[in-house]
């Protein structure tokens, strides 16, 4: 007999199923099936225009593509769960040469071209962790590539400028009547039938592979393991900044060795929001600290980051972060930033701030989270990937009873490859759990989280190449020492 999950899922839908032989979207009788674009992947920003924004942003972005008006005008668009509202057209022209070429690969809507555009003659001034942008609001028709249907008069932004922005936005947080004053592109999904419930699902995909994906009103159970566990949404007023995100509680953030052993830092019941457009993890200043010191990075460079030894990339362990009934493990690898220099440098994917506490995409790699906005929860669990099975929910009530299809070995294993350093990686595991007397334990006691402002979306700017005096298998060897000991 079939598990009660799989049942469900029949039950509630036989289609939203992905395509295998092509990457494109698929949009089906109750869900929206598409794929989530690394910026990585040369077929569609090539190559050379991956790589540079690498270099100068982040290590990985990742990217929805829409078309837009009639006739379609295709466009990538950053997916981001810290913000509210869609725009294109980032201007191309007031970045240099290098994120000039990723910014132009991401395509360009012409409303002159489109027969169905409509300007609404209004607009405002986004502003983001990290640049800004001024549109002006147009409706249009958008639609799927490879799909027959879409969304009909849809209102967006199109920027007459920006700052410091190469790509647009695809904003899915809360619409109409709570953050916005229109329906944003999760209302109309919704109120076009598109979708039978106000819900998707984000799985971003490790920093090894190309693509993840996005499922609007419907989930995919090959890509996590274990059960989905509820997590109730803090409303707007009793969240940090008051403002209507995607918070929740966390109970704690624990370290996990490469032997097993674990701790669990001092005063980290935080809220916390969820923020797929924020490259890194915010953290309270001190609970960084205690963190990063843990990885050998006593301080921070000039830019704020936390530089790190790129050889613990390759090494097993985790950054475990605690919710109520569901633990997420972040490996090293995921929870470590590369940037491609020559050498290659790394940074911890955590910084301070004691303003704002987000988990931005050095998280959000390893975590299948499922956005329940009718019910105001957000439904999580270990991420992994072992097929694509997507299919559409009827009502978000089966949520509590499925199983990923995915076993707990693979999720983790999905990211973490390594198993020791280089070479010498019999060394550091016979030198592990002996400690390193000459450094003490980490003490810091974070400080609690402030107010911070209402910040539409984060993203942190990579150190030039160069910054970093590490690289040494010495080095690494110290620090796994010392993670085994604790």
């Amino acid at each position: 007999m079939a598990p009660l999950s799989s049942l469900v899922l029949l039950t509630l839908a036989r289609t939203c199923l992905s395509q295998t032989l092509t990457p494109l979207p698929s949009i089906h009788e109750g869900c929206i099936h598409m794929p989530i674009i690394h910026s990585t992947n040369p077929q569609h920003f090539g190559k050379r225009a991956a790589s540079v924004a690498l270099a100068n942003r982040s290590d990985i972005a990742y990217y929805a593509q829409l078309t837009i008006g009639n006739p379609g005008q295709s466009v990538f668009v950053q997916l981001d769960t810290g913000s509210f509202e869609l725009w294109v057209n980032p201007d191309c022209s007031d970045l240099d040469g290098s994120n000039a070429r990723f910014c132009q690969s991401a395509g360009f809507y012409d409303t002159t071209k489109s027969s169905t555009a409509v300007s609404l003659g209004t607009g405002k001034t986004l502003r983001y962790g990290i640049g800004s942008a001024n549109i002006t609001y147009f409706r249009d028709d958008i639609a799927l590539p490879g799909s027959t249907t879409g969304l009909k008069s849809v209102q967006f932004g199109v920027a007459t400028s920006t700052v410091d922005e190469f790509s647009g936005i695809l904003g899915i947080g809360y619409g109409q009547g709570i953050a916005t004053r229109y329906k944003n592109f999760i209302d109309e999904l919704s109120a076009q039938n598109a979708v039978k419930v106000k819900a998707f699902t984000i799985a971003l995909g490790g920093k090894d592979v190309q693509e993840g994906v996005i499922v609007f009103g419907g989930v995919d159970t090959s890509r996590f393991s274990g059960t989905l566990t509820r997590l109730p949404i803090i409303p707007a007023a009793n969240s940090p900044d008051n403002v209507p995100r995607y918070w929740i509680d966390m109970q704690s953030v624990r370290l996990t060795a490469p032997s097993g052993r674990t701790r669990t830092y001092a005063n980290s019941t935080l809220p916390v929001f969820l923020d797929s457009g924020a490259t890194m993890t915010l953290l309270p200043a001190d609970l960084a600290a205690a963190i990063a010191a843990d990885f050998g990075a006593t301080a921070t460079d000039s830019g704020g980051f936390y530089p790190v030894d790129c050889d613990l990339t390759k090494t097993n362990g985790s950054l475990d972060f605690v919710f109520n009934g569901v633990t997420i493990q972040v490996p090293y690898n995921e929870l470590i930033r590369t940037i491609d220099s020559t050498p290659p440098s790394c940074f911890l994917g955590i910084s301070q701030s004691n303003d704002f506490t987000l988990l931005g995409d050095t998280f959000m790699r390893s975590v299948y989270a499922t956005f329940d906005l009718d019910n105001n929860v957000i439904w999580m669990a270990q991420a992994a990937n072992c097929g694509s099975t997507p299919a559409a929910l009827a009502n978000s009530n089966v949520l509590s009873t499925l199983t990923g299809a995915c076993s707990t070995r693979s999720a983790v294993a999905t990211s973490n490859t390594g198993s020791g350093v280089g070479s010498n990686g019999a060394a550091a595991s016979s030198a592990a759990g002996s400690g390193d007397p000459t450094r003490p334990k980490s003490t810091n006691e974070p400080g609690s989280v402030g107010n911070g402002g209402s910040v539409d979306s984060s993203a942190a700017s990579a150190p030039s190449s160069g910054q970093f005096a590490w690289g040494t298998v010495a080095g690494v060897l110290g620090i796994l020492t010392f993670l085994e000991g604790i």
